[in-house]
């Protein structure tokens, strides 16, 4: 587990994990937009399959994610070097998880609820939910590695 804490790859202090998963979050929006592309395609065993197959990668990059944090000393031990304050980079930290769980929630609920759902309109409303929850997720993780490793 020592290479999760090597240098990473995007030219910043940030270590490998963190490079590695920013990579990960900034493509995510686009791969969920490419799923959704393929229910407007009326393909929907496809929609369906790569829903759940782009939540279930989220979960295992995520789980990483925290483990590497944790490894690397949490959230302080990564502020040092920064020169954006602690109590707004903390601020935009907070905010983010707040999203992240949110949409992490509402995009489960859509893929464990789906036939029920699939009859309604509640399918497309909770799909948008979650992609929107996608973008601002991906968008305030990028503003947090911005915050730790550029600023």
């Amino acid at each position: 587990m020592n290479y999760m804490f090597e240098a990473g790859f995007l030219g910043t202090r940030a270590p490998f994990f963190m490079d590695f998963v920013t990579i990960i979050v900034a493509l995510l929006p686009l791969l969920v937009a490419g799923a959704i592309a393929l229910a407007k395609a009326k393909r929907y065993k496809l929609h369906a399959f790569a829903q759940i197959f782009i939540f279930a990668f989220s979960v295992i990059v995520l789980t990483y994610f925290e483990i590497g944090v944790r490894m690397g000393g949490g959230f302080d031990a990564f502020m040092d070097g920064s020169s954006v304050s602690h109590s707004y980079a903390l601020f935009v930290l907070v905010f983010h998880i707040m999203i992240a769980v949110l949409t992490l929630i509402v995009w489960f609920t859509t893929l464990i609820r789906v036939k029920k759902f699939l009859a309604s309109s509640l399918h497309k409303t909770l799909g948008r939910i979650s992609f929107i929850g996608v973008v601002l997720t991906s968008f305030t993780g990028i503003w947090v590695y911005f915050i730790l490793f550029i600023f």
